[in-house]
C-alpha cells in the first residue's frame, strides 16, 4: 500500500489534510511510512525570502476582508481536529521550496512524516518563518538528521531545480488544489477530506490493486 499526498508546507487545509489522514491510517492499523509527501508550490512566484503576509493576503484575495471567510473556516476546522492554526500570528509568508527539499532529504532517513508535521507546526501553530534556513535545521535536528548534509541539500542548485520539476510534474497531472491524495495509483481524491473518506479510498484503492 502506498499513498501520495501532494502537498505545500504553508497550506492550512494540507495541515488539517494531513492529520485525517494520520487519524485515517491509525483506525486502519497501517503506518505513516505508507505516505510519501510530494511539494506542490501555491505560489511557484514566491520571492525567495518570502513577502509580508498582509501584502500576501492582499495580493492574492483582494483584501483581508475577502480572505476572511475561508481563513475563519480553515481554523474551525482545524479546531475539530484538535490543530491550533494561528494565522493573526504568522508575520511572513514564506518561499516554501527549502522545506520541501527538507521534507524530500528526510525521505532518506525515514523521517519524512515526522518532518512535514513539524513543518505545519511551526508555521500555524508557532508563526515560524518555515523559508527561513534556521528554523529548518532546528527541525533537521530534532529528527535527527545530518545538519552537514541538510546545509548543503538545501542549498544545492539542482536540488531546488528538482523541486520545480516536481511540482510542474504535478500540476501536468491536473492537480490544481492541495491536499491532493493519490492512492496505490489507482485512486485520487482532492480537498481535506473526511477521515471517514480517507478510510473508505484507502479501502477502495486496496480492493482495485488486488
Amino acid at each position: 500500500m502506498q499513498i501520495k499526498m501532494f502537498s505545500d508546507t504553508i497550506c492550512g487545509w494540507c495541515y488539517i489534510g494531513k492529520e485525517r489522514l494520520n487519524q485515517a491510517l491509525k483506525k486502519l492499523n497501517l503506518p505513516e511510512t505508507i505516505v510519501m509527501n510530494l511539494p506542490f508550490q501555491l505560489n511557484p512566484s514566491m520571492p525567495k525570502d518570502g513577502m509580508d503576509r498582509i501584502e500576501y493576503i492582499k495580493t492574492k484575495f483582494g483584501s483581508i476582508e475577502n480572505a476572511k471567510p475561508m481563513y475563519d473556516n480553515m481554523i474551525l476546522q482545524g479546531e475539530q481536529e484538535n490543530l491550533q492554526i494561528k494565522l493573526d500570528k504568522i508575520k511572513r509568508t514564506p518561499n516554501t521550496v527549502k522545506s520541501h527539499l527538507l521534507i524530500d532529504l528526510a525521505r532518506k532517513y525515514k523521517a519524512e512524516n515526522e518532518v512535514i508535521s513539524d513543518l505545519f507546526e511551526s508555521y500555524f501553530n508557532k508563526a515560524k518563518d518555515i523559508g527561513d534556513e534556521e528554523v529548518l535545521m532546528s527541525i533537521a535536528k530534532k529528527n535527527n538528521l545530518d545538519v552537514n548534509e541538510v546545509k548543503t541539500y538545501l542549498n544545492d542548485e539542482e536540488n531546488i531545480k528538482k523541486i520545480d520539476k516536481m511540482d510542474n510534474v504535478a500540476k501536468e497531472m491536473g492537480i490544481t488544489g492541495v491536499p491532493f491524495y493519490v492512492f496505490n495509483d489507482q485512486l485520487s481524491i482532492s480537498g481535506a477530506q473526511s477521515v471517514e473518506q480517507l478510510i473508505e479510498a484507502i479501502k477502495k484503492s486496496n480492493v482495485e490493486k488486488k
